[in-house]
């Protein structure tokens, strides 16, 4: 099963790379008044990244909190 995994992640990787030279035009993103022109695939990346710490947050919070409600959360 292990190399399963690793092809997959080899395979991903790949799609990566493939998308990032693909990918070097740049773009501009405007937000409340702010502007960045960077690389599209840089942006991505970053989106990327504060989605997957937005996602965990907020799955870690939900988790804490039906944990909390079941009476199983830390004791007080």
């Amino acid at each position: 099963m292990r190399w399963v995994y690793l092809i997959i992640v080899v395979v991903f990787v790949a799609a990566l790379v493939v998308f990032g030279v693909q990918n070097l035009q740049t773009a501009t993103v405007s937000f409340l008044g702010f502007s960045v022109s960077a690389p599209l695939v840089i942006l991505a990346v970053v989106v990327y990244v504060l989605g997957a710490i937005t996602g965990g947050s907020l799955y870690a919070l939900l988790r804490k909190s039906v944990r909390e409600s079941r009476g199983s959360g830390p004791a007080r």
